[in-house]
């Protein structure tokens, strides 16, 4: 087939195409070591299934797993149940205990690392939620993880946001539970552009004012923190408050924007990485950091830079909204045959963004079959009107 396709522009014009054009990327040829790097892994929904697909949506469990064992071919770990799965977006917590028990099974045959989200989302917030439910939410979650051999991210909480009246509050909650977990954990501050609903979080609105009470936390409690991956978009704060961790205490970028300097990193330290956008840029992050195992940096540069832009696209405001250009590039490079999502989430993009991203993943080489790509992109194009 001719790999050439008509793309929009805003207003509808059209332009000329032709992808393929970048150097195929090898995958690693080992273990990746200088970083620890976790890939927040996306859910493929059953587009078959005969349920409501904004409220019951179901899972394809076959290629959902064949995707997570294709994050671990390539040297990553899993962070699984994470709102790159569309948890509390889509997903709901008995899903997710499925897909954390299936998950954890499949990461323990092909020896993968694996890390699941324990957070209080089967708690609705409201004005009768208390402390102490709170609690008992994270306290249920965090039991099923660790039954099923899985470690812990334990997630930001919507109700506890609600519910705190004071830091004090999250020092509380936090204290207790982290005293009750079997292993170190790693924290999880997700800033408000990807859930509004966790603005104020640590209870309060400042963000320096707020890291000091997460500090607070995870110095009260440092033998029970593996880390804490931050999601702020502030490569800035993340730096600041990587220099003040305890000793021991990793930080895991979660910044989809400044992901490869803070993962490079400075003479006095660098971040390991818990990222939604290493689910889509997976074989180049991977050589890349293969590259910088190496020590070629250069190299770790010139894969990097490249997939910033395309991250940046798929993150731009509303950033929440993220997951549907994470699961169109596994589409586009045949992960899944099918651009559905729970929640009918394929439609939170428009055509011409879809269109901007695929000629973002082209140039950082990120289009396994050119082909194959044209041929979905062209369908999805057609949905919107647009035929070439």
């Amino acid at each position: 087939m001719n790999a050439t396709l008509q793309l929009p522009r805003a207003g509808g014009a059209l332009y000329t195409y032709s992808p393929g054009n970048a150097a195929p990327i090898a995958p690693p040829k080992g273990p990746l070591v200088s970083r620890t790097a976790y890939a927040a892994a996306h859910v493929v929904c059953d587009p078959f299934a005969d349920a409501d697909p904004l409220h019951n949506a179901q899972i394809d469990w076959e290629a959902t797993l064949a995707y997570r064992r294709h994050l671990w071919s390539l040297g990553f770990s899993v962070a699984e149940a994470m709102d790159t799965a569309q948890r509390g977006m889509g997903l709901d917590w008995e899903r997710a205990k499925e897909l954390i028990r299936r998950s954890v099974a499949d990461a323990k045959a092909v020896g993968g690392g694996i890390a699941c989200g324990a957070g209080t989302d089967h708690l609705l917030p409201g004005p009768n939620v208390t402390l102490e439910m709170v609690e008992a939410a994270y306290e249920e979650q965090i039991s099923f993880v660790e039954a099923q051999g899985g470690r812990i991210i334990l997630m930001a909480s919507r109700a506890l946001a609600a519910c705190a009246k004071s830091p004090e509050d999250y020092e509380r909650v936090y204290g207790k539970l982290l005293r009750q977990v079997s292993q170190p954990v790693i924290l999880h501050w997700l800033g408000d552009m990807f859930d509004p609903a966790l603005a104020g979080y640590w209870g309060e609105s400042d963000l320096d004012k707020a890291m000091d009470v997460c500090l607070r936390i995870i110095r009260d409690n440092a033998d029970k923190v593996d880390g804490i991956k931050i999601s702020l978009l502030d490569a800035d704060k993340e730096i600041q408050m990587r220099r003040l961790l305890p000793e021991g205490v990793r930080m895991y970028t979660g910044d989809d924007f400044n992901y490869p300097e803070l993962i490079r990193g400075d003479e006095q330290g660098f971040s390991h990485a818990l990222l939604g956008i290493f689910d889509a840029i997976a074989p180049v992050a991977a050589a890349a950091i293969e590259a910088m195992d190496e020590g070629d940096l250069a190299r770790y540069d010139a894969l990097m830079e490249p997939t910033v832009a395309l991250s940046r696209h798929i993150f731009q405001k509303p950033t929440y909204a993220y997951k549907t250009g994470i699961v169109f590039m596994a589409y586009l490079n045949g992960h899944q045959n099918h651009f559905r999502m729970i929640g009918g989430a394929e439609g939170a993009r428009s055509a011409v963004h879809l269109a901007d991203l695929f000629v973002l993943a082209d140039k950082a080489g990120l289009l396994s079959d050119p082909e194959l790509a044209v041929k979905r992109m062209k369908q999805v194009l057609a949905l919107a009107g647009i035929s070439s």
